[in-house]
């Protein structure tokens, strides 16, 4: 959500008459876009901040400022306490900036963090930053209803509401028009998109019942994107299992074009914990769901978040994890031990009670299972051929090409004659945990 929101500020920014920089030596502004799901998140940005700070004695005309997450959550801390921001913007107060820049250059401290049941920016066209030409993410909904106790997006972005379909549709068009081959549809929770024509979620009850009939959910948005744009390849993130429908699974099997690919984060496999954690569904009801999931599309490519370390969890409760990991056998997954986050439910009511040595131990524990997991997953592509589009230079040679297949798969390959944007055949050779290695067997476009 922060490199979209990151391209929505750069939008603005420009038709108020700034440039962007690469460098931020050169830079008079430097503004910071912020997560506050993770301590590190936090730490990384403090860090970044404390740089720039010094930065300001050999540019006197440098201002920073802070968006996004943390901007909401630490607003006053950041701006009167700390004193080492000049303007604090909150997730729903984008179009604000050029007010509050005013404002700073007659030497005042600026802040809007003021939360919004309707913006979602749908009227605003983004500026692709540091972008390849290839891949783009389009935000559908902003905001989160689901109230999990360890999360504070609920409280940094709002009430969830989702984004006009036909700004969505625009959005992607522009996007098909300038050759873009790749598009993920992004939001705190996909699979609650709902449009009835404005306002938030919650409110839908009090739609009419002309509304509720015309209503467009996940499933209707995913085929209007699959139908209008059959050359562009889609994926969507993140889906929260109480939310995805059979519906949506059946829409992916459609069309060709929609990536055989769902991230599915459960956090746990004890039900215990999830209960606790707020969780609307189960273990057993996960399951039925990976279960669907594979049936329609047998080889889709699934990974997880999940957390270690959540207040009173046990060993039995880890193991419990440990036992889910091995039924799923998840492609991929994004491991984090458990960080209190002020603010939150778990923090206001429940006693961080796990020392760090435990968390640690459960988290490698789990790493070293997905990564047992992912090798026998990417073992099943060796002698098979997968079609990769082309999106970038391998991190580890400039002779080689690297792409993803539609399951989310890393493959790297000998770039030959080929192109950025090209879709091409690649036969698998061999892999490792994180990665499919082969060569071309048929250039596609």
């Amino acid at each position: 959500m922060n490199f979209a929101d990151s391209e929505v500020v750069a939008s603005i920014l420009k038709k108020d008459g700034y440039k962007l920089t690469d460098k931020a030596k050169d830079a008079n502004l430097v503004l910071l876009n912020t997560c506050s799901i993770r301590d590190k998140a936090e730490q990384t940005v403090r860090n970044k901040l404390k740089n720039f700070n010094s930065q300001k004695k050999e540019n006197k005309d440098l201002k920073v400022g802070l968006l996004g997450c943390m901007a909401e959550r630490l607003k006053e801390k950041l701006l009167d306490q700390e004193k080492i921001v000049d303007l604090v913007v909150g997730p729903d107060s984008y179009k604000d900036l050029p007010n509050l820049l005013d404002q700073v250059e007659h030497n005042q401290k600026a802040v809007n963090v003021i939360l919004s049941k309707s913006e979602t920016y749908g009227d605003i066209s983004p500026v692709r930053i540091h972008n390849n030409g290839i891949n783009a993410f389009v935000s559908i909904t902003r905001g989160c209803d689901n109230m999990c106790t360890f999360c504070v997006v609920p409280f940094t972005r709002g009430r969830e509401r989702s984004r006009n379909p036909d700004s969505i549709l625009r959005e992607i068009n522009e996007l098909n028009e300038k050759g873009y081959k790749e598009i993920t549809l992004l939001g705190q929770n996909v699979d609650s998109y709902l449009w009835y024509g404005g306002g938030p979620k919650k409110d839908f009850k009090k739609a009419s019942e002309y509304q509720k009939l015309n209503a467009k959910r996940f499933s209707d948005l995913l085929e209007l994107v699959a139908s209008n744009f059959t050359e562009i390849r889609i994926r969507f993130s993140t889906s929260n299992p109480q939310d995805m429908t059979t519906d949506v699974i059946e829409t992916m099997a459609k069309y060709e074009n929609i990536c055989n690919y769902i991230h599915l984060p459960i956090q746990s496999g004890s039900d215990r914990i999830l209960k606790k954690m707020n969780r609307l569904h189960t273990r057993q009801e996960y399951l039925e769901l990976i279960k669907k999931i594979r049936e329609i599309i047998p080889n889709c490519g699934i990974s997880h978040d999940m957390i270690t370390g959540f207040p009173t969890e046990t060993e039995r409760d880890h193991q419990d994890t440990l036992s889910l990991m091995e039924e799923v056998k998840y492609d991929f997954g994004y491991m984090f031990a458990y960080s209190e986050r002020p603010g939150t439910y778990a923090a206001r009511h429940f006693k961080d009670d796990i020392s760090p040595e435990l968390k640690q131990r459960r988290l490698e524990e789990i790493i070293t299972l997905q990564q047992k997991h992912s090798l026998e997953r990417n073992k099943r592509f060796i002698n098979s051929k997968c079609s990769v589009l082309i999106d970038k230079s391998s991190k580890k040679s400039d002779d080689y090409w690297s792409g993803r297949t539609s399951e989310n798969n890393v493959v790297v390959f000998p770039k030959h004659n080929l192109s950025l944007g090209d879709i091409v055949d690649v036969k698998v050779n061999e892999c490792t945990t994180a990665t499919l290695i082969g060569d071309i067997y048929k250039v596609k476009v």
